[in-house]
């Protein structure tokens, strides 16, 4: 085999791994952007949890306001 059908071979060779790296690529970005879309949707229902248990938390009543209706004979017998 001459040196010019040895580099013509070699170049083939480059030219479909190069192919298949860009198949591999593409694949690559579509789950990326997958996981990431997953990434925001988790992290937006994590802060809509965290609202709501928030919220609840400021329901609860104080020591002080618990005291003080223990005190008005709600917990008296």
């Amino acid at each position: 085999m001459s040196k010019i059908e040895e580099l013509a071979d070699r170049v083939e060779r480059l030219l479909l791994r190069h192919e298949e790296i860009k198949r591999t690529n593409a694949l690559l970005e579509q789950q990326l952007a997958a996981v990431t879309q997953e990434r925001d949707s988790l992290r937006s229902r994590l802060n809509a949890a965290r609202s709501r248990i928030d919220a609840l938390l400021e329901r609860l009543p104080t020591d002080k306001a618990l005291a003080a209706s223990l005190d008005d004979g709600d917990g008296a017998t």
